[in-house]
């Protein structure tokens, strides 16, 4: 959990062919976040950029900016500008970097920063319809094609366009806690958490039409994570038989419903860590987990840290 006396200070780096959409989406989440934030634009060059739209960019910014950010997001850019290498000013404007500063891509903003080495040995994710181009050009990063973000230390990569929306929101939930991050996602009416990964996004067949979704289970499922709920009782509620349901539920949401039913556990358990004095094992016994043991064990998997020490530093961010 991150606090500081003053804003965090956000720099976004556009390049030549970015996306609009992508590139406003730092300013438009993080900004919505009750001033914890500043963000400042600034180009590799600091002159103007063309974007991948029909018009063109000018900041008020140049690479210099970049000395003084916290965290720096590169937004993404057309494929056809994407290289193995970076170009001079790009690898320059990088280099000024604060060695302690996060580093955040979205969408193909993953190739500027594995062109550049940032990401070698690490796990890394990107847009899916890119995924056997980027492991082309960069063998040396782990790529995670089935997630809509992978946060690796102090770099933190997302997939396609939207998934940008998601990874800010995880950055306010990291830096000041789930209530902030959901506040904000009501303030920009998107989902506070999108389930599963990029697998629901894959261009498939077209499903037979009047087939039956999970969505409807989803629903009545998150209503009872108290409940010891087995894959059984899933397929019973929508009507399917065991092996249709977990096909179709891994079709949707990428998951299979057991990891489905951990995270969503593991999140309620957070809130409930972060929004109130409940003993480890009664928030174990609410989320769905047998004993605090199992929550613990969990927890520790999804964010590496116990309950009680994830208790500690968010009430010590929010002090």
């Amino acid at each position: 959990m991150r606090r500081t006396e003053r804003p965090e200070r956000v720099v976004v780096l556009a390049l030549d062919g970015v996306y609009p959409f992508e590139l406003g989406m730092p300013s438009r989440i993080l900004g919505a976040a009750d001033g914890r934030y500043e963000v400042l634009t600034c180009t590799a060059d600091g002159r103007p950029v063309r974007t991948e739209a029909d018009f063109t960019v000018a900041v008020d910014h140049g690479p210099e900016i970049l000395a003084t950010a916290d965290t720096v997001v590169v937004a993404a850019v057309a494929p056809s500008r994407l290289t193995a290498r970076p170009t001079a000013e790009v690898a320059a404007a990088l280099a000024l970097v604060p060695p302690t500063a996060r580093l955040l891509s979205i969408c193909t903003g993953a190739f500027v920063l594995a062109a550049a080495g940032l990401l070698d040995g690490r796990r890394a994710t990107t847009h899916w319809q890119l995924t056997d181009v980027f492991r082309r050009m960069f063998p040396r990063v782990t790529l995670d094609p089935d997630v809509l973000f992978v946060h690796d230390g102090r770099i933190l990569t997302s997939a396609g366009a939207a998934s940008g929306v998601d990874v800010c929101l995880h950055l306010i939930r990291e830096d000041h806690g789930s209530e902030l991050a959901n506040a904000v996602a009501r303030r920009c009416v998107v989902p506070p958490f999108r389930e599963g990964g990029q697998a629901q996004y894959i261009e498939q067949p077209v499903p037979r039409t009047g087939a039956a979704s999970t969505a409807a289970t989803r629903a009545w499922a998150l209503e009872r994570l108290g409940e010891q709920l087995a894959l059984a009782d899933l397929a019973a509620h929508a009507g399917m038989s065991l092996r249709t349901f977990a096909r179709r539920f891994d079709d949707e949401v990428g998951l299979s419903p057991g990891r489905w039913l951990i995270q969503q556990r593991v999140a309620r358990a957070r809130h409930l860590l972060e929004s109130s004095d409940l003993p480890v094992d009664e928030i174990a016994g609410r989320v769905g987990f047998a004993t605090g043991a199992s929550l613990r064990q969990h927890l520790h998997a999804a964010i590496g840290v116990s309950p009680q020490a994830y208790r500690r530093t968010f009430r010590a961010a929010a002090r």
